[in-house]
Parts: C-alpha cells; sequence; structure tokens
C-alpha cells in the first residue's frame, strides 16, 4: 500500500505547553480556550463556518513517536489492544476533537474545550452535526465503566515518545 502525505492547513494554539498534566479529552477541557490559525491560502475555505457552534479538528499528534499494540489507557488499569484506546501513540498519529467555535475573526478561530498540545498541526476541520456525529450508542466496551473519568484525569505521561 502506497504511503499517503498530508500538510498541514493551520496551527492550532492552547495553553497547553508540554504533555504532562493536559486534559486526556475535551470533556476535561470545558473552560479551556485556545485558537486555530489556518494558513491564508486556506482561509477561504472557513465561509460559513461562523453557523456552527461546534467544529471537529483533526490533527497531527506531532510529540508522539512509536506506537504499542497494547497500552494501559488513562481511563483504566487495564491493558487493552491500541485501537479499542484513544491512546495518542498511534501507527498514524492522528488525532481528532470536537471543540466549541466561540467565534471566527478572518483565519483565526478562537475555540473552547481544548485538550490540543500547544503548535500542534492542524489537519482538517469538519462541522459537528448531531444528527450526523451522534449515532444511537449501544455499547462503549470497556470505557462503559470509566469514561466519566475523562473529566478529571490529567496526561500523566505515559505515551511521552
Amino acid at each position: 500500500m502506497p504511503s499517503l502525505n498530508f500538510r498541514p492547513i493551520g496551527t492550532i494554539h492552547s495553553p497547553h505547553k508540554e504533555l504532562q498534566g493536559m486534559p486526556i479529552q475535551p470533556s476535561g477541557a470545558a473552560d479551556i480556550t485556545g485558537s486555530v490559525h489556518v494558513l491564508e491560502e486556506f482561509a477561504d475555505g472557513l465561509k460559513d463556518l461562523e453557523g456552527f457552534s461546534h467544529i471537529i479538528l483533526i490533527y497531527a499528534f506531532h510529540a508522539s513517536n512509536g506506537y504499542d499494540l497494547q497500552v494501559t489507557p488513562f481511563m483504566d488499569s487495564e491493558t487493552h489492544g491500541l485501537f479499542a484506546t484513544r491512546a495518542p501513540r498511534r501507527p498514524n498519529p492522528i488525532g481528532l476533537s470536537v471543540v466549541n467555535l466561540i467565534q471566527r475573526k478572518g483565519p483565526i478561530l478562537t475555540i473552547g474545550g481544548v485538550d490540543i498540545l500547544d503548535g500542534t498541526p492542524l489537519l482538517d476541520i469538519k462541522p459537528f452535526v448531531p444528527l450526523f456525529d451522534s449515532p444511537k450508542t449501544t455499547s462503549t466496551g470497556w470505557l462503559e465503566a470509566n469514561a466519566s473519568k475523562s473529566e478529571q484525569l490529567r496526561s500523566d505521561g505515559r505515551f511521552a515518545s
């Protein structure tokens, strides 16, 4: 299979300057704001985005190197398969976060609920649409007993390179 190449369309800025102590999900970063600086060449693509309350940011885990196929995630003490977790060290280090779109001024977006490391390369933006993006869930696997921990838990460095 051929390799794929992506180029950033902008940069995500946040108060999180290091991995240690960061929120592990947007639910734990409700009061944290940041910004997205979209490159001028892509700014026209932001037209009409301000009509959405939330957006999906797709980005590169630029501080992540390597991966393990079995990991102990932040929200459990048991080992799970990497693809049954949201651990940041992955074969393709791609992350996504649903954040609150507070404001757009030209190519700069002010966002809330930021659980992303400062300086993260932005790969794409999509509008969050509940009808499309919130299917009726019937099972959340091992996370059923642990998902509520996401609001309090912080990164402890276990996935640092």
